[in-house]
């Protein structure tokens, strides 16, 4: 890819940079030898995923490639499916929100796939939607994940104090309607696991929260959903292949990705990137990247804020601020082909010449328009706007788009020269949090 336009992927997606440089937007626009050099810098990093893919160091990258933790997820996932019509997982960030961006795919918003129960996520400590869930749940019919890495989560605790006391009430089994996930070791989610007879099912220790979304708490709740989980982790596999066979970085899209994000900060103070995809399935997906990029990029006074939206709902919301406010954001749109595709509009419906623009079309053609017409005026408005096309939304797909943006996110902090995997300055909160529980002093 030479002129750093569109890079071939995996067959998942491809990646079209070219509203990206001052060639094709003006001024605004990227310099393209500025962004060859920027590019050049992400070598070491490649370097360094390999190297660490060799020695095992970083877990996640072997993931991709694993089969032999699947057994025992299926296990748990069938007999969640036989017994339960809900499952409420409760864990909160990177517990969460791998797993739910992955069910996403299954249940399209009115309800699970045939044979699957409902999946929930329970991510807040808030008593009224904590109170409203009880009085919604048939207890008898109800499974529970609680999952907390560390084991250590106060939120996901407490979550799962108050759900062992319901059950109880109930004179329901604890071991029947529970499985803990954690790390191995002595921790307080398997110490209170035990006192219960709950099964605990194991966290890699060496993986963090947010990168946990292709192992057990991302998995185990996409195959009680009935997802092709090995297919997710073969797309994961495409994205990761040719780096650790020493692609150089013009052929990896997540390099160019981080080297993209990295000079727009340098060169045009570019802070703020906003990912907009365009399919509901894909909300969850927005809310994931915020977190990766938020949480593995913003120290030592270093990062760029992330901002999820979703077409075409943020057409409405935010456009006129991203065309008409600061030029401080590059923009990443993920389309799908939607052309011909959906509901058709009927013609003897659309009479009125007002809407002689839809007649006859399908929903998808109007939102393959509006995909096109967001990418080209935002490009015309000197935004800078990178467009990732999938080929098709499914396992695979969401398996190359996260490991794609979790490769995009650790080439990024290595040219900021922060550590991707750490979060210093949460974990301050969330000592702050248990001192004033323990002192009494919950009120402000």
């Amino acid at each position: 890819m030479p002129n750093g336009d569109t890079a071939p992927a995996t067959g998942a997606y491809t990646q079209d940079l070219a509203a990206c440089f001052a060639d094709a937007i003006g001024a605004p626009g990227l310099d393209r030898v500025a962004f060859a050099a920027a590019l050049a810098q992400t070598g070491p990093a490649l370097a360094a995923i390999r190297a660490a893919h060799r020695d095992g160091s970083l877990p996640l990258l072997r993931l991709p490639g694993m089969r032999g933790d699947l057994p025992a997820l299926s296990r748990t996932a069938g007999r969640c499916r036989d017994r339960f019509d809900r499952m409420v997982v409760l864990g909160t960030g990177g517990s969460s929100l791998g797993g739910k961006t992955l069910c996403a795919l299954a249940d399209r918003g009115f309800g699970p796939p045939p044979g699957a129960p409902r999946i929930d996520f329970a991510e807040n400590v808030d008593p009224d939607a904590l109170d409203a869930m009880f009085a919604a749940l048939d207890l008898a019919r109800t499974g529970w994940l609680a999952v907390s890495k560390s084991g250590e989560t106060a939120e996901t605790l407490a979550q799962l104090l108050v759900v062992l006391a319901a059950l109880e009430a109930e004179g329901l089994d604890a071991g029947a309607c529970v499985t803990a996930l954690a790390q191995p070791g002595d921790n307080t989610l398997r110490r209170l696991a035990a006192a219960h007879g709950v099964p605990v099912l194991d966290c890699d220790p060496g993986i963090g929260g947010r990168y946990s979304a292709l192992s057990a708490p991302g998995l185990l709740p996409a195959m009680i959903a009935g997802l092709d989980v090995a297919a997710i982790r073969e797309g994961a596999a495409a994205v990761l292949d040719p780096v650790l066979a020493g692609a150089p970085p013009r052929e990896v899209p997540a390099a160019e990705g981080a080297a993209l994000a990295h000079l727009a900060l340098q060169s045009r103070g570019i802070a703020q990137t906003v990912l907009m995809p365009y399919a509901d399935r894909l909300a969850d997906f927005g809310r994931w990247f915020r977190q990766l990029w938020a949480e593995s990029l913003g120290k030592d006074g270093a990062g760029t804020t992330p901002i999820n939206a979703l077409g075409t709902i943020d057409q409405h919301s935010q456009l006129q601020l991203w065309l008409d406010g600061p030029a401080d954001k590059l923009f990443t749109l993920i389309v799908l082909d939607r052309a011909g595709t959906g509901a058709r509009i009927p013609a003897s419906l659309a009479a009125d010449p007002a809407l002689a623009y839809i007649r006859d079309k399908t929903v998808g053609d109007l939102m393959a328009a509006e995909q096109r017409a967001t990418a080209e005026v935002l490009a015309r408005s000197g935004r800078p706007v990178r467009v990732t096309r999938l080929s098709a939304l499914d396992e695979r797909s969401m398996g190359a788009l996260m490991m794609h943006f979790m490769l995009e996110t650790m080439i990024a902090a290595h040219l900021l020269g922060v550590d991707a995997f750490d979060q210093p300055a949460v974990e301050q909160g969330k000592a702050l949090t248990r001192s004033y529980l323990a002192a009494g002093r919950e009120g402000p």
